[in-house]
């Protein structure tokens, strides 16, 4: 393994290689055969997506067009759905619980760039913040979700909303920021 790779896996800063860039073409090889189904090609989907991610548990459904950079830190529990044009840049783990609902074009993301050292910024130095969602909580649609944000089981991120800090437990939570609106 590369010293970059593993200095990504770790979540030290890190900056791009020859070892990434393959493991994104091999992820988005995958990505263009999933996004290619048909309607009807539910089994050669989820065949593909369980090649490509860490877990895809029992009835969990991924609609395309799906965008992801690895696949391989991206674990999605039971029964959970993922709506059509979703991106997951999982530079760092990303970790679906069961039972969660994610609305069209959501956006989860997990790399930080420098923001005082424009230097660094400038020559590509990155580093990744794992991502959690909780089980049965749902994330309207358009919601981004910044690096390092874990949502608590049982919310709800209103549509249109970006998450850059923690939300607890059953919340309902929108606007950008979100911010908690109200106890569920």
């Amino acid at each position: 393994m590369g010293e970059q790779k593993d200095r990504m896996l770790r979540g030290d800063w890190y900056l791009d290689e020859p070892e990434l860039a393959e493991d994104r073409r091999h992820c988005q090889r995958a990505l263009d055969r999933f996004n290619a189904t048909g309607a009807d090609d539910d089994t050669e989907r989820r065949l593909i997506l369980e090649g490509l991610l860490a877990e895809l548990g029992p009835g969990a459904n991924v609609l395309p067009r799906f965008q992801c950079s690895y696949g391989a830190l991206i674990s999605i529990g039971a029964h959970s759905f993922v709506n059509h044009d979703a991106l997951f840049m999982d530079d760092a783990p990303i970790t679906i619980g069961d039972d969660v609902r994610i609305g069209p074009r959501a956006q989860l993301l997990t790399a930080l760039h420098p923001v005082e050292d424009h230097e660094r910024r400038r020559e590509g130095w990155e580093r990744p913040v794992p991502i959690a969602i909780g089980d049965n909580a749902w994330l309207g649609g358009g919601v981004i979700v910044c690096p390092g944000v874990v949502i608590g089981g049982n919310t709800v991120i209103g549509a249109g909303s970006v998450v850059v800090r923690d939300v607890p437990d059953h919340v309902f939570a929108a606007g950008n920021p979100a911010r908690v609106i109200r106890r569920l």
